[in-house]
This record gives structure tokens, C-alpha cells and sequence, in this order.
């Protein structure tokens, strides 16, 4: 899925570890800019003058944000955060899972990154890309752990302001960036959803009866599925999917931030790729769905699908990596991939 400097795809295949079915290689394009995308986005009209120089955020939560610093604006060597417009939903608790609209800024120079706002004509229909991301992770894919991490405790539907310089936001990573590490940098976030699920959480529901021909599948609790190719069968061509649980939770749509478990594995060789049981620390993993974050056969399988379920997937290489598979991964181009995916939840 996607990356911060070496981070998860919600650790997609975009891992050379960990290889999510994310939007890799876009993302490393991004990550290499700034080792992290450095998006904009702002709120209700806010200064501040704790650094050196003004610099304003303006906007109402849910659009668009402008930002403005004076010349020369720097920012404190600390991380500093503040609330641009409050929300009136729930607190974000330690560990959440979120959903967030983001865009950040250089100070020195004002330079901006183009954001979640920039993805919605991409996306269409109204729904753009957002950061979605689990709290209290020491790495994280769009947005860094120290920035995402400070919404902590601040409620869904606020506006978000956090700054600082390279150093104070990237600490040891700061050096892989093509900032230096005392340049200030400003994020906005708007928290647009907040939810709690135990990163250990499986499918729970009611088994279904097997599909003939398709991959077999057995679950042993906590442990990567182990998934068994038929003999003597040739990939399909086109998409399979089937329910191994059905789930009696709310339906999965397009732009949710999805809340899952999975082990993948080739078709050609039966042998396993990736895990979020094979994780550090193993556990779920999260990304938005149907807006193009993770591969296609992802995007067409499990929308319309519900929390709780057990989804089988078969995804041939066209829906899949076709000739550009992670680097470091073990997929061969042109594979076709088989997932177990467990739905946990949604935010």
C-alpha cells in the first residue's frame, strides 16, 4: 500500500518487506520529494508568530485550505500543535485508526504539495484520496507518525494545525529527505473520522461453503491464512472472489478508510508474500478503498462488501502489479495473486 520512508502501503505492497497490495511506486516518488508527501490543507483563518515570521491557515473544515507565511517564516525547533476550528465529534483515543484530509508547506520559501484536494477530480464523484492511518505506528505512509500522531486526543471534525522543523517532525529520518533538517515545515489536517479496533481483530461471522475450483483456505486464529492453489489449474483471466465469512457489520463504500487483516500469495507457486500477521508488530492494517491507494483487484473485490467479512480474492496481473511488481517483494511480472483478506472495521 503506501510508505514513509520504508513504511506500509498501510503497509501495501509498495514494501520491499511488506508487500502491500498499495500504490507503491507512486508513493516513493512522493516519499524521495520530501520522505513524505508533504501535502496542503488549512482551516478557519489562524496566525501564528511561534516561530519567526506570520504564517496564516484559512478555510473552513472540509475545503480547500490557504496557506500564507511571510518571507523568511521559520518554525521552533519543537513540534508545536494547535486547533484551527474545533470539532464536535469523538475524542481520537490512543491508537485509532483515522481518516484524515491533509496539506503541508515550507516556510522558508512557501512552497506547497499537492493534497487531499488535488485527488478529488482525479478520484471523481466527489470523493477524494485521504491519509487513512493508525496512531502510535513508528512509521506511516502519507502523513509522518510525529504529525499524524498529534491527533491524539483532539476530536473528529476539527481542523488541525502542526509545525516545526524537518528535524522535530522526522528525527532520524530527517537526513533522507531533500529538506534541511532546520527548514520549517506546516501541516493542516482535518480529522474526518476516528475509530477504535483491536489491530488483532479477525473476521467474525458466518462460515460459507467453498467455491469448487478456486483456492483452498485454512485459518488457523492469529496466523497468516494458509491458502492451498489447485493442482493443474491455470490462473483465471478475470477477477474470482468469494465470501469465506460472511460478516454482519456495516457495508464497505467507496472512500472509506478500510480496516483489515491479509496473507497473499502466487498463483504460479502457492508460496506467501506477505502477511499482516508477519508484520512488526503484526496486526491490521488500514487504507482507503475504491479511490485507487491499493491495487485494482482490491478496489473491485471489497467495495460492497461488509465488516466482518472473509474475502477470498484471485486478481490476475492486470488487476494486480502486471509488469511493475514492489521491488524485493518476490512477484515476478505478470503474476496472478491470491488474498485472504479479513474486514475488521472501518473509519
Amino acid at each position: 500500500m503506501l510508505r514513509f520512508s520504508g513504511v506500509h502501503i498501510p503497509r501495501l505492497p509498495s514494501c520491499p518487506k511488506n508487500p502491500n497490495p498499495r500504490n507503491a511506486r507512486r508513493i516513493r516518488r512522493r516519499v524521495t520529494a520530501l520522505a513524505v508527501p508533504l501535502l496542503l490543507f488549512t482551516a478557519a483563518a489562524c496566525g501564528s508568530d511561534e516561530g519567526s515570521g506570520k504564517v496564516t491557515v484559512e478555510g473552513k473544515f472540509g475545503e480547500k485550505p490557504v496557506i500564507s507565511s511571510s518571507k523568511g517564516a521559520k518554525a521552533k525547533d519543537s513540534l508545536t500543535v494547535s486547533v484551527v476550528s474545533q470539532g464536535n465529534g469523538p475524542r481520537v483515543a490512543k491508537g485509532a485508526f483515522v481518516r484524515a484530509d491533509y496539506a503541508a508547506e515550507t516556510l522558508k520559501d512557501g512552497k506547497t504539495f499537492d493534497g487531499s484536494w488535488a485527488q478529488q477530480s482525479q478520484v471523481g464523484n466527489g470523493v477524494r484520496r485521504q491519509a487513512v492511518q493508525q496512531l502510535g505506528l513508528p512509521a506511516g505512509q502519507l502523513v509522518p507518525p510525529k504529525v499524524i500522531d498529534a491527533l491524539q486526543g483532539q476530536r473528529v471534525g476539527s481542523r488541525v494545525r502542526v509545525e516545526g522543523t524537518v528535524k522535530s517532525m522526522l528525527g532520524d529520518q530527517a537526513g533522507q529527505s531533500q529538506l534541511n533538517p532546520e527548514d520549517g515545515l506546516l501541516w493542516v489536517l482535518d480529522v474526518v473520522g476516528a475509530q477504535q479496533v483491536d489491530p488483532k481483530a479477525e473476521a467474525s461471522g458466518q462460515p460459507q461453503p467453498p467455491q469448487a475450483g478456486l483456492p483452498q483456505v485454512m485459518v488457523e486464529s492469529h496466523k497468516p491464512a494458509e491458502i492451498t492453489i489447485p493442482k493443474g489449474e491455470k490462473p483465471p483471466a478475470d477477477l474470482k472472489q468469494q465470501l469465506l465469512i460472511k460478516g454482519s457489520g456495516p457495508e464497505v463504500k467507496t472512500g472509506d478508510g478500510l480496516i483489515a487483516q491479509y496473507t497473499g500469495v502466487k498463483w504460479d507457486d502457492g508460496k506467501k508474500f506477505d502477511s499482516t500477521w508477519d508484520h512488526s508488530p503484526p496486526g491490521a492494517t488500514a487504507f482507503q478503498i475504491g479511490v485507487g491507494a491499493v491495487i485494482p483487484g482490491w478496489d473491485k473485490g471489497l467495495v460492497g462488501k461488509h465488516v466482518g467479512d472473509r474475502v477470498e480474492l484471485v486478481i490476475p496481473a492486470n488487476l494486480a502489479y502486471g509488469d511493475n511488481p514492489p521491488q524485493t517483494s518476490g512477484i515476478p511480472k505478470g503474476a496472478t495473486l491470491v488474498f485472504v483478506v479479513d474486514i475488521v472495521g472501518k473509519v
